[in-house]
């Protein structure tokens, strides 16, 4: 294996994805090899799947076959969810070489050289998902702005919809300690902001003396990280304390949170097995909004859930309109295998699916919208990207607005004080600079 020294990687799904992939990376460049484009020619392509919905599945597919396309004769390795949920169904794509489960992905350079040649048939290496107790801390770098650390990974959560359980294991993480650890690498590195990552990060410390809002309080004492940004977070998870912590005390956590809802439906949510009702889930929107108005918050909701009717989807509807909330991710359901969501209910017609999701869709753009204008006049730090577009630059402020203003190549990864203009024709703020 020492004679195939390029490698490339191509990551399906979600920010923890992305932060376990870069530390896969990170070891394969320590271990000698050079990491390449996908387009590149590597000798060996490693795809970190996502099993969230069946185009994901259909996604690592096609990327197989592009990569049997740009050089027949490299190593291909697929790890991620998809990989330990399904590794017989992927083990028969043609031109797949091993297929590694939760356990073994971070020992893929192992595992690798034990081969000599292509593979007839993919060797599998996986175990029961319920031998997963081992966690892997990970953090991506290489977008010098912004970081993504795992902070907590599996969950003990298990909603009738969701395979992650399944394909992460049970909920478990590093200490305290650890977790500061590798806050202080990306510290020392030029990245301004860290997303915190996980399956269920509120559920760090799984009820014991650690906790959340104990790891946010140490985190917040990191020097040399400028913001953290808490990536997602359960209603019934997300304290007061923790509200209070982020939005009046911390030096560092910036006023946005996204938090699930699923469905604003209390017969929907008992169906999905969630551990909320609605009523708590406004109560967390008022008790953030009391505190701070301007703090921006993201919503999931799915749609086309098994028994969703015409007056279940409308109550979610009715609910999110009068929700003080900033934007949406809206997710088209879809049957896994081994949930328990298809036999609750009637499956709705995908053409009504798709409907559903162009409406929440359009309130979204309103909500996000109101939210913008709501901004106007007021004055933020903004970090700036790396993203350049036709004379243009863009970043984003601690609550989340996208703002755009005329390329400066020496502002990218740098923090500015700027006041919000107006929003263009594509719902992005307009700014200036505010010089002091």
């Amino acid at each position: 294996m020492n004679q195939y020294k390029k490698v490339a990687f191509y990551t399906l799904g979600c920010k923890l994805n992305f932060s376990e992939t870069s530390t896969i990376a990170r070891n394969f460049e320590e271990g000698g090899f050079a990491k390449v484009d996908f387009e590149d020619t590597p000798d060996i392509f490693i795809i970190n799947t996502c099993s969230v919905t069946e185009n994901a599945d259909k996604k690592c597919k096609q990327l197989v076959k592009k990569a049997n396309q740009i050089n027949p004769e490299a190593f291909v390795v697929i790890i991620g969810c998809y990989a330990q949920l399904k590794p017989d169904e992927i083990a028969s794509i043609p031109n797949v070489d091993l297929v590694l489960g939760a356990n073994e992905k971070f020992n893929i350079i192992e595992h690798l050289e034990k081969l000599e040649s292509k593979q007839d048939k993919a060797i599998t290496s996986f175990e029961s998902i319920k031998n997963t107790k081992e966690f892997v801390p990970s953090f991506s770098y290489g977008d010098r702005t912004r970081s993504f650390l795992k902070i907590q990974d599996g969950c003990d959560y298990f909603c009738t919809f969701c395979t992650i359980p399944l394909a992460r294991g049970k909920s478990r993480n590093a200490s305290i300690a650890e977790t500061i650890k590798e806050a202080e690498k990306i510290a020392s590195t030029e990245v301004k902001e860290v997303v915190l990552t996980g399956v269920n990060i509120g559920d760090f410390g799984q009820g014991g003396e650690e906790t959340f809002y104990k790891l946010i309080q140490k985190l917040d004492e990191v020097e040399g990280i400028e913001r953290y940004r808490i990536s997602s977070i359960e209603p019934n998870l997300l304290s007061d304390d923790i509200i209070s912590f982020c939005l009046n005390k911390a030096k560092r956590f910036v006023p946005h949170f996204h938090i699930p809802l699923q469905s604003g439906s209390n017969t929907l949510l008992k169906a999905m097995r969630r551990k909320y009702l609605k009523e708590l889930y406004s109560e967390r929107v008022n008790t953030i909004k009391a505190l701070n108005k301007d703090a921006c918050i993201g919503v999931d909701v799915i749609v086309g859930f098994p028994g969703e009717t015409d007056e279940l989807f409308q109550e979610t509807m009715d609910f999110l309109k009068d929700l003080d909330i900033s934007y949406l991710h809206v997710f088209t359901y879809s049957e896994r295998a081994n949930t328990t969501a298809p036999k609750l209910g009637q499956p709705v017609p995908m053409s009504i699916r798709k409907d559903r999701s162009k409406m929440l869709h359009i309130l979204s753009d309103k909500k996000k919208r109101a939210f913008y204008e709501s901004q106007i006049g007021k004055e933020y730090e903004v970090l700036f990207e790396k993203e350049e577009n036709e004379g243009w630059m863009y970043g984003f402020t601690a609550n989340y607005i996208k703002v755009k203003l005329p390329l400066n190549i020496q502002l990218i990864n740098s923090i500015k004080s700027v006041k919000v203009k107006g929003i263009d024709k594509d719902g992005l703020a307009l700014c200036e600079i505010v010089e002091y």
